[in-house]
């Protein structure tokens, strides 16, 4: 008996030392579980062999109760994915949802999700078919989970059949979450017509709709170019009393600027601002990126200047957006300016956004600013400092 505890010591000692060789190759010390997560995430970012990937997984002893480890686990699902190595997904999930203290339906919905996130929705449909053997009752909320993931893997037939027969099969009251999953399939999958009959049934069962069920279908409308429908929907919306909040102001703009229709979208901007209403940084993102797009780049600059006027703080995204189409545009110094607030924020941009700016610094003739920015760009990100080093290197031909 005390020679079996030994080797059990002594095995669950090794295994801690080869997490941590693994997630830590540098230290001897034992990782803490945030540690690990923070380690885990970062090795799979770059990592391209799939087995050694799972053994990063299995190192780090993942858990879907941390959100940094859902995050990890999309990740490395993604990466697998981009793989191939679809065996090594399936033996990442089977032995996560046979781990005992994962038996919840909470996590089990999770891994349904992966398995949509991975494309496998046969795998999917089997792991929820299963979960009773698995000591795990099926809910609506595990339901609605399956026909996510069957969004996921844009398996929209799927979604049909399950969203038809599943309820009765196991006696499951759809909500207003599993409707408006639905009518997000419908809607992506260029079905949008099939919406009324969603919102016909749901009015039949008592199920009132919401902002986020009307926005799912205005997008979907607004997609298939159908505007007459989006019309019938806003209608609708006051039928069941549900106000057109900034929200849908939002889903609107961005629909219209997909269709590069964004002079229309603006239309609606003003709208909200003859109505008292307050646009937020969204509305802006999406009109700057629209008319970026359609290379107006004086209508998204002075859009820029409209939302720091308004005191609405930019994020990351829309100061990607701006210095990359001010490069497409060889507009390098402003797009220089915007760098700099976009960096004073901790934001730099990737890393062909950022040669195109370098590289057109120097064709101006700017190489005391090209060489700041690689500068800067070298202390955030060492990983790729070789790379940047020769682009430098090219300089002293200009000069």
């Amino acid at each position: 008996m005390a020679l079996r505890c030994n080797l059990r010591s002594s095995s669950l000692q090794s295994f801690r030392l080869f997490s941590s060789s693994i997630l830590n190759p540098d230290s001897k010390s034992l990782l803490t579980s945030k540690e690990k997560s923070r380690s885990a995430l970062s090795l799979i970012r770059f990592e391209k062999n799939p087995e050694r990937i799972l053994d990063i997984c299995r190192a780090a002893a993942l858990t879907p109760e941390s959100h940094l480890d859902r995050v990890a686990y999309s990740r490395a699902i993604s990466s697998l994915k981009q793989s191939h190595y679809y065996e090594g997904i399936r033996s990442l999930i089977k032995e996560s949802v046979t781990r005992p203290d994962f038996k919840s339906e909470r996590f089990v919905s999770h891994f349904v999700i992966l398995y949509g996130q991975a494309g496998l929705i046969g795998d999917a449909v089997k792991l929820f078919d299963e979960m009773p053997q698995l000591g795990v009752g099926r809910s609506v909320k595990t339901l609605n989970s399956l026909l996510f993931s069957c969004i996921l893997a844009g398996e929209y037939g799927e979604m049909k059949r399950v969203f038809s027969e599943y309820p009765k099969k196991y006696g499951l009251a759809p909500t207003l979450e599993t409707y408006n999953t639905v009518l997000k399939g419908f809607c992506e999958s260029g079905s949008a017509n099939s919406s009324h009959s969603i919102l016909a049934e749901m009015e039949r069962k008592g199920i009132k709709p919401n902002g986020t069920t009307f926005a799912t279908v205005i997008a979907g409308f607004y997609k298939e170019e159908k505007f007459s429908d989006v019309g019938k929907m806003m209608e609708l919306m006051k039928k069941h009393g549900v106000a057109t909040s900034i929200g849908i102001y939002n889903v609107r703009i961005q629909s219209l600027c997909k269709l590069k229709r964004s002079t229309e979208a603006k239309v609606l901007l003003d709208t909200i601002l003859g109505r008292g209403m307050k646009p937020n940084r969204v509305t802006y993102n999406h009109l700057i990126h629209g008319f970026c797009v359609e290379g107006k780049m004086e209508i998204a600059k002075s859009l820029f200047k409209e939302m720091i006027d308004s005191k609405l703080k930019p994020d990351a995204k829309c100061y990607f957006t701006l210095i990359y189409y001010m490069c497409r545009g060889q507009d390098f110094e402003s797009a220089l300016a915007i760098c700099k607030e976009s960096m004073s924020e901790g934001w730099v941009p990737n890393m062909s956004t950022m040669k195109s700016l370098v590289d057109g610094l120097a064709s101006i003739e700017k190489i005391d600013e090209a060489r700041w920015i690689i500068g800067q760009v070298k202390e955030k990100f060492s990983r790729n400092a070789g790379a940047w080093d020769e682009i430098e290197e090219n300089f002293t031909k200009i000069e």
